[in-house]
């Protein structure tokens, strides 16, 4: 094996990649990615663009797909902290509608790759965080749709958030326990739950 750890998840098609840190009194370096390493563990992806964006405490961006042109994603966090969840929407799957999650942070530099076919979101705890993540396919405009992030039937599990569920994916009365308010788009606080988003 090379530099990179790739660990799989109770959900089949996501992984936790952990890379080897090599520092000393000057600072650090570190493989974010190799294809070899990836190989290895039958990760066959090829990605198109790389993608960063910066939130503050409290915003919830999420839950993110695109409909017909799915992308994978390999995300990580290069400052702050984030809760970072996957939703498996395949259909036929075992594990169709539950979820995973994880905590990235700047200090443990794990990553997350979430396979074609799942929703997407994160919660940010830290002041800033800053979220860097390569994809499979391009963005394309107008095929994106989007999942309840507080929906009873999928049921995350998101630290240190406190409210309670009005039937909507709204923010309102939402905050994290340090009374920090739960911060969505507008878009964000539309999209209907699983059920009403999916007939299978």
């Amino acid at each position: 094996m090379g530099q990179i750890k790739v660990s799989k998840c109770p959900i089949e098609g996501l992984y936790i990649i952990e890379p080897a840190v090599h520092g000393d009194n000057r600072g650090y370096f570190m493989e974010t990615y190799n294809q070899r390493d990836m190989q290895e563990n039958g990760l066959n992806m090829v990605f198109v663009q790389d993608n960063q964006s910066m939130s503050v405490k409290g915003v919830l961006r999420g839950l993110h797909f695109q409909k017909e042109y799915p992308q994978g994603k390999l995300v990580r966090v290069i400052k702050g902290k984030v809760f970072d969840v996957a939703v498996d929407l395949r259909s036929g799957s075992e594990t169709y509608g539950k979820w995973y999650g994880v905590e990235l942070t700047e200090e443990n530099k794990k990553q997350f790759y979430i396979s074609e076919g799942f929703a997407h979101g994160f919660l940010v705890l830290s002041d800033t965080a800053e979220f860097c993540y390569k994809v499979t396919d391009f963005y394309h405009p107008g095929d994106e749709g989007g999942l309840a992030w507080n929906d009873p039937e999928i049921g995350i599990e998101w630290p240190a958030l406190t409210g309670a569920y009005n039937g909507t994916a709204s923010a309102e009365g939402y905050t994290l326990s340090d009374g920090t308010p739960l911060n969505l788009s507008d878009k964000d606080q539309k999209w209907l739950g699983l059920k009403d988003t999916f007939t299978f």
